[in-house]
């Protein structure tokens, strides 16, 4: 009788272990089915907002590219008439065409990613300090694309009698692939400020708006906040584009060329004062207003379209 109790109680043990061990397998099969489904859906956001950013990148820098030559020929050390004036104004245009599309994805997968991994939640006095942050991060991945583009335009832009492939052969044959990174610092140092002020501003002035009209904003709506965060940001940081253009443009081996920024600063106050930090303002702001309007408009539209609510939403 005791045996035949002993041996009932261990078949009940045996039966609720084969359970726990078979309800546990269902839930590490559910789990890693819904990390496997997380994952998925993470993958097919970056890849989304790859092409999002990257349609909206060549947007901008395709339709706004003259402006882009005017402000490069006035802060050219030659002067804008020696620099080429209103002659050949889509020089470099090659270089641009087809540094813009990974630049801009580049950027946009880091910003987006880092904002994930900096998710405020509920504290939205924190967001704007991640958006600072995902932006910084965004635009020193983005440079290590941009930069060889932009060295290889701008000096397009100011030599138009030569084509893009002869200045970027040019470069690489005096200074090397260093000689397309020159300018990378001040670069970096000139696009992290903007950032910390266009970003955060986007965002802030696109929650006014919807807190405001009580719906999220449209397209067109972000297409204007982008525009005013776009111009201030541009506004404030002219001197440190000048800097970064003149290092670009200057002689190898020169004291500018090495890529001081403070020194290059110091340069152009002592050469042309106050002005001279502030030569090509007036392009630079209508370039970047345009091109916010267009770049971050285009990029919220891009991401309606080619994501689908749930994975907007992140369900």
């Amino acid at each position: 009788m005791e045996s035949r109790e002993y041996l009932s109680s261990l078949l009940n043990v045996i039966n609720l272990r084969l359970g726990w061990l078979f309800g546990k397998s269902v839930l590490i099969c559910k789990r890693t089915h819904h990390r496997n489904a997380v994952s998925t859906i993470v993958s097919f956001k970056r890849h989304r907002q790859c092409q999002a950013g990257g349609v909206a990148g060549m947007c901008v820098d395709l339709v706004l590219f003259p402006l882009d030559t005017i402000k490069t020929r006035l802060q050219s050390p030659l002067g804008f008439n020696k620099s080429g004036g209103f002659r050949g104004i889509y020089a470099g245009v090659p270089s641009t065409a087809v540094g813009s599309f990974p630049n801009a994805s580049a950027f946009f997968v880091t910003y987006e990613t880092v904002k994930s991994l900096l998710h405020p939640g509920p504290s939205s006095y924190l967001s704007p300090l991640t958006h600072m942050v995902a932006a910084s991060v965004g635009e020193v991945v983005a440079c290590l694309i941009r930069v060889p583009s932009e060295v290889v335009k701008q000096r397009a832009q100011v030599a138009p009698s030569f084509t893009t492939y002869q200045m970027l052969a040019s470069t690489l044959r005096e200074e090397g692939v260093r000689g397309l990174y020159r300018g990378y610092k001040s670069t970096v140092l000139r696009e992290i400020p903007f950032s910390f002020v266009q970003f955060p501003l986007w965002e802030f002035l696109k929650d006014l708006w919807s807190w405001k009209q009580g719906q999220a904003v449209e397209s067109w709506q972000s297409a204007v906040c982008g525009a005013f965060a776009g111009g201030f940001a541009a506004a404030v940081t002219t001197p440190l584009d000048v800097a970064k253009t003149r290092i670009m443009l200057a002689k190898a081996g020169s004291s500018t060329a090495s890529g001081n920024v403070l020194s290059a600063l110091s340069d152009i106050w002592r050469t042309q004062g106050t002005p001279g930090l502030f030569v090509g303002i007036i392009p630079r702001v209508t370039a970047i207003s345009l091109g916010g309007f267009i770049f971050l408009g285009a990029y919220d539209k891009g991401r309606s379209l080619l994501l689908p609510p749930t994975v907007k939403n992140g369900q």
